[in-house]
This record gives C-alpha cells, sequence and structure tokens, in this order.
C-alpha cells in the first residue's frame, strides 16, 4: 500500500464485501494466536477491542507479528485518555509493524466511561472526535513541518528537535463508532469508515446509521459512498441450533441492558423486550434476561445456530455492511465454551474462497 493523502476521503479503506473476526476473550497471546488461524482461513482483517483488561494497541502488535495480509483493526481504542500525540505515534508504530495494514477505530466510549474511567471532560465528544481525527493526520506529516493546534479541546505545539522519517503511511484510515445520531454523524464528516455496534440491526443501519453518514457527509462536502461501514455481529456456533441460538441472546440482553441502549432496541422494534431486559438486569436475573429475549429478537441482531445457518446469516449482514466482523458470544459462557465457540466461529464465519 502506497502512503495516503490523509484526507479523510476512505480511499484507502476499501473494504467492500470482505469479512473480518473480532477477538475478545483471553489475553495478548490468544489475541495472537487468533489473528493467525483467522488469516490462514481467508478473513480480510483481524479485530482487537480494548477493555481495562486488554490494551488495543498491545494486542495489534502482537497480531501484527503473526499475521502478513490480514489489516488489524481495533475496535474501538479508547480515543480518550490519550493525547493526540501518543494516539498518533502508537498508530504509527502499528502501521510500520503491520507494513501499513492498520485500520484505527476509535471511539469516545459512554459519557460515563469518559469521565468515570477516563477522567475527561463528557461534554461533547461528536466535536471532541471531528477535533481529533484532523489533528491526528496533521501529525502523521509531522516530517512536513512544525504542527500547531489551539482547539477547544486540545492544544498542541509540537516543533521535531530531531531529523524525522517519513512514515509508512501519512493517510492511515480511521474509523469511529458510535450509537446516537450524532456521533455517527461524524463518520462522515471525518472518518474514512464507521464500527456499527453488536447490537445493531439491519432496520437500524438502514433507518439510522446510514442517513447520518449521509447528513454527516453533506455537510462536509463528502461522498458517503467513500465512508466504509463495518458491523460487528453476534454470533454462536453449535451443532445443537438452539443452544446456540440461547448464547447468542444472552449476549443480546448483556448489551441491551444499560438504557444507553434503549434506542438501538426500540429503532429496531423491541422497545417491549428492552423494558423486560432492563427489569431483568435490576434484579440481576441473567437468566430472565436472555428469557427476555424474544426469536425475532435473535434472529434481528446475531448469525445463531449450526455452521450453515450462522454462514448463511452473515452473508444476509454483508447487503447492509461493507465489512462484516463475526463477534463471539461470550456473555455467560464457561472459559471452555467460549473458547469452543472462537474456534468453531473460525471456519463457520470464514469468507467463502476466490
Amino acid at each position: 500500500m502506497s502512503a495516503g493523502t490523509g484526507t479523510g476521503t476512505g480511499s484507502e479503506a476499501g473494504m467492500a464485501g470482505t469479512r473480518g473476526f473480532a477477538i475478545l476473550r483471553g489475553g495478548v497471546a490468544d489475541a495472537a494466536d487468533t489473528a493467525a488461524q483467522a488469516e490462514r482461513l481467508g478473513y480480510h482483517a483481524v479485530w482487537s477491542p480494548e477493555f481495562y483488561t486488554r490494551s488495543a494497541v498491545v494486542s495489534l502488535a502482537a497480531m501484527a507479528q503473526v499475521t502478513s495480509s490480514a489489516r488489524i483493526g481495533s475496535s474501538i481504542a479508547y480515543a480518550v485518555g490519550r493525547t493526540p500525540l501518543v494516539l498518533a505515534t502508537e498508530a504509527r508504530s502499528l502501521d510500520e509493524l503491520s507494513g501499513g495494514r492498520l485500520l484505527y477505530g476509535l471511539g469516545t466510549g459512554t459519557t460515563k466511561m469518559m469521565s468515570g474511567w477516563h477522567g475527561v471532560d463528557p461534554s461533547g465528544p461528536a466535536t471532541r472526535m471531528e477535533e481529533l481525527l484532523p489533528l491526528l493526520r496533521r501529525l502523521w506529516r509531522l516530517h512536513e513541518g512544525p504542527v500547531r493546534h489551539d482547539g477547544r479541546f486540545y492544544h498542541l505545539d509540537l516543533t521535531p528537535s530531531a531529523e524525522m522519517t517519513e512514515p509508512v503511511r501519512t493517510g492511515i484510515p480511521v474509523y469511529t463508532a458510535g450509537v446516537n445520531t450524532r456521533m455517527v454523524e461524524v463518520a462522515g464528516r471525518v472518518s474514512d469508515g464507521f464500527i456499527g455496534h453488536p447490537l445493531f440491526s439491519a432496520r437500524y443501519y438502514d433507518d439510522v446509521v446510514r442517513p447520518a453518514i449521509a447528513k454527516g457527509a453533506a455537510r462536509a462536502g463528502r461522498n458517503p459512498a467513500d465512508v466504509q461501514v463495518a458491523g460487528m455481529v453476534i454470533c454462536a456456533v453449535s451443532d445443537d441450533e438452539e443452544q446456540a441460538r440461547r448464547e447468542a441472546a444472552a449476549q443480546i440482553a448483556f448489551y441491551a441492558a444499560p438504557r444507553t441502549y434503549g434506542t438501538v432496541v426500540e429503532v429496531s422494534g423491541f422497545g417491549a423486550a428492552g423494558e423486560k431486559i432492563r427489569a431483568a438486569f435490576a434484579e440481576r436475573d441473567f437468566g430472565a434476561m436472555a428469557a427476555a429475549v424474544p426469536a425475532e429478537m435473535v434472529d434481528a441482531m446475531s448469525a445463531a445456530g449450526t455452521p450453515t445457518q450462522v454462514a448463511a446469516k452473515l452473508d444476509e449482514f454483508a447487503r447492509y455492511m461493507d465489512h462484516v466482523i463475526v463477534y463471539p458470544a461470550s456473555f455467560g459462557m464457561t472459559e471452555e465454551r467460549s473458547r469452543q465457540n472462537t474456534r468453531d466461529l473460525l471456519p463457520a464465519g470464514a469468507p467463502p474462497p476466490t
């Protein structure tokens, strides 16, 4: 891949018709091992989330070392709690390690996470991201001259004091995440791509995500088709179809429990189920949470069942997004069952040979 322009036009982020695999549970070594397996099976990208138990940056560094063709992506890394310089430098280094294969997924998390976990002002998260991404692109061109910025959220005055080398790419593709309309608009305004939440249904992509990206793109004078849409799809596979569907229901319930995602559930047509899930969650009755997820909700928000059924369902989701990310269900599973689900999903969700 050649160095990109860094204009946020999506020129390097072409992912239409591709398949990815998200590596959730386990440590850094597990993430690397799964990434290597996924690449051998033909996945176009491997993704690592970030939580207080595992760094996306360290995971991606390990994944880069054991892969050679699959893109490596963060789904997502925290855009808050790190300065723009740290974010830009980490991305530059990961892109170097991977030979120009990084997809940099960034998000702010909820306002509670911003203030409680990272100790930053949670106001204006969309505006914050719209200030951050152009600044990152300028920092990837630091070899061309000083970077000075005085904005609402970020202040930077950097003149290189040593010789600068050009990075592998000055236009590393940046994907942003969001749930509400305004955060989704960020992708249309300044991002190369958008990463959809595992709870998003086809209806949510059609009624909320695509229109919001188009609105953001119109404000920035961009073509919305230049914004690649990636979506994480909750997956559970077993020869016992009902077991897999119960496991997917448990994962859906886990994500639907916070009121933060109430709008997603309602727009998708499952407002009543959402109320029951939240009531059960208030009692910490996880069994009742999963039981409150109707069959139609499992069908709309996951790919669950036998290997053949999972593969067919993933093909359906591909009609609504450019890049389908297999997202293994894990909530409520034993460690052994979680690992088995991941092992079985790797071939079941793999893209067909070309």
